[in-house]
């Protein structure tokens, strides 16, 4: 009798351990059972984008390194990759992150995505297209600082160019026009935050290091960015995904004119999901924590609920979990787990998904 297959369909456990990492400690637990495991580490745009397109394969261009500007203004070597000859593929955190930044200067009043216009126009001298991968971002600046680079002039009152950062879009009083890179942008969001409001870019402010008190003024200066464009910047900033990442889905659509897709769906469907999924058995997804939020945009959710609509039995592996989708397996508890808890969780999970008896 053959072995059953299991797709092992991680993302990252964030800021623990990498989707390629997770996805080798499931397929450990996976083969314990006598299964077969079928890897496909993921990604929903943020973390560890460039990671898992390398491990699939599906950097067929290699990969190019280039120095930007970096949140803080420093120089940083930012690495990006190339889907085919003419089409590349950027992890915008990897220039503009948190990783970044030092604990202690964490904060978006100051950071500025300066580097990420940087890298797209020099991405955008060799490529028809340019994917760009959002999250993880130390910035909350519109991508106003982004389009400085692309020939756009944020000035104040007085006709002076603004402070870079979040600072900048409170004296912002008027904006001359530069042009966006000449390329194809697909914008890749993993969450669908409006820009404004109280569920827009601002509610991550405190993640990235502001004070509440900063965070409220950081929400003041994207409404009066947004004053200042005008009826189309009205438009745009309504329009779910243009929250991510400090307002970059914001500032690559209206400056860059970029076409804004869940990031989730579209490694999914890059990497062939739905062509694998009709051959296994099951599914392994996780993530470090699953909540409300993985419901809108994020991989695991994804996973699941693809899965489910093909009537195949899946199960999260998660050390927190809310709000999972019926009919989905669920392990979870334990406090931080080890890659040994992983695969300890997957060998239970495919356990239930075969209808294995308990060891």
């Amino acid at each position: 009798m053959s072995q059953p297959r299991i797709l092992v369909a991680p993302n990252s456990y964030k800021e623990t351990f990498t989707a390629p990492d997770v996805a080798k400690a499931m397929a450990d637990g996976v083969r314990e059972v006598g299964a077969m495991p079928v890897t496909m580490p993921l990604s929903d745009g943020g973390d560890g984008l460039l990671d898992v397109m390398e491990v699939s394969g599906a950097l067929r261009g290699g990969t190019t390194n280039r120095e930007v500007a970096g949140p803080l203004g420093d120089p940083v070597t930012v690495r990006f990759g190339w889907l085919d000859k003419y089409t590349a593929i950027i992890e915008s955190r990897l220039a503009v992150g948190l990783s970044l930044v030092p604990l202690g200067q964490r904060n978006p009043w100051k950071t500025s995505t300066r580097g990420l216009g940087e890298l797209i126009a020099l991405a955008a001298s060799k490529a028809h297209t340019v994917v760009v991968g959002l999250g993880g971002s130390a910035t909350m600046d519109g991508g106003v600082d982004m389009a400085r680079a692309w020939g756009w002039r944020p000035l104040d009152g007085k006709g002076q160019p603004t402070p870079l950062g979040g600072e900048g879009l409170v004296s912002l009083r008027t904006m001359t026009r530069g042009s966006g890179p000449a390329v194809h942008l697909r914008v890749l969001a993993d969450v669908q935050n409006p820009l404004l409001g109280s569920g827009g870019a601002a509610v991550y402010g405190q993640q990235k290091g502001a004070t509440p008190s900063v965070v409220r003024v950081l929400e003041t200066g994207l409404s009066n960015l947004v004053a200042v464009l005008g009826n189309q910047a009205m438009v745009v900033a309504a329009r779910p995904g243009s929250g991510a990442a400090g307002g970059l889905g914001f500032g690559l659509q209206y400056f860059g004119n970029g076409q804004l897709v869940s990031g989730a769906e579209w490694v999914l469907d890059r990497l062939g999901f739905e062509e694998r999924l009709r051959t296994v058995a099951g599914v392994l997804t996780g993530e470090g924590a699953f909540d409300a939020t993985s419901l809108a945009g994020k991989t695991p959710g994804s996973v699941i609920r693809r899965a489910l609509d093909a009537s195949i039995p899946v199960a999260l592996l998660a050390p927190r979990a809310s709000g999972v989708h019926e009919g989905c397996h669920v392990e979870t508890g334990g406090g931080k787990w080890d890659l040994d808890d992983v695969r300890s969780r997957a060998v239970s999970a495919v356990r239930v998904l075969l209808s294995l008896p308990p060891r």
